[in-house]
């Protein structure tokens, strides 16, 4: 049978990370693998996902740095990358290697929900998977999974302060069109909580602009987390 390997980069997670990895259980029993990868944490993440994943590693901070190392260490068939404050479907594995295995792509991604009641919330994740189907750049909260080998191909994800979801995307869509599932991965609403709905939506539309115009992430990091995000 194909295995997944399902990849978590993480950092100061520790409010979340052992729901996270409770709902990978059954995953795991079905001899799927799940890594966490911790970017130097001070609140105990690392700790708490021990006896939860199969492997726990250390990596400098970073999301792309992070899932790099993952990937690395995986001996999985595909990778998956789940943000720690995301859940998969039940049937997520399942889907996975059935979509994949007709051969037609070698990457994906899973219909995103946001895990808030607020009606532009509604409107904002239908944009999401609209715009991924359309033009073929995915985001992390949309759990982009890959064959190893077409992962190892592009040579991983970029090295970059933000957008590496953008970046991969770009690579990845070279080689095919995502499989984009219905199935539905329910992501955290902390970070349109945190700054606002509005301000939130108006902040990551201008960030993509800025970053299709060719600004350097790291600029577009320092502007998200001033943004409060």
């Amino acid at each position: 049978m194909k295995r997944l390997s399902v990849i978590v980069p993480a950092l100061n997670e520790a409010e979340g990370i052992v729901a996270t990895l409770a709902a990978l259980a059954d995953f795991r029993r079905r001899g799927h693998e799940v890594i966490v990868v911790d970017g130097g944490s001070g609140d105990g993440t690392g700790d708490l996902a021990r006896g939860l994943a199969d492997s726990v590693l250390a990596a400098n901070p970073g999301r792309a740095i992070q899932m790099n190392a993952g990937a690395r260490a995986a001996t999985g068939d595909v990778l998956l990358f789940l943000h720690a404050d995301s859940r998969l479907p039940d049937a997520a594995d399942s889907a996975v290697l059935r979509g994949l295995a007709s051969g037609a792509s070698v990457w994906g991604r899973f219909d995103v929900s946001i895990a808030a009641s607020h009606p532009l919330l509604r409107l904002v994740e239908s944009m999401m998977n609209l715009r991924s189907r359309l033009t073929h750049i995915c985001t992390g909260d949309q759990a982009i999974f890959v064959r190893r080998e077409a992962f190892e191909a592009i040579g991983g994800y970029p090295v970059q302060a933000l957008m590496e979801d953008v970046a991969i995307s770009a690579r990845l869509r070279r080689l095919s069109a995502p499989l984009c599932l219905r199935e539905r991965c329910l992501t955290s609403a902390r970070r349109w909580e945190r700054g606002g709905i509005m301000r939130t939506i108006a902040l990551m539309w201008w960030l993509r602009l800025q970053y299709a115009l060719g600004v350097e992430p790291e600029r577009l990091a320092r502007a998200y987390a001033e943004g409060g995000h």
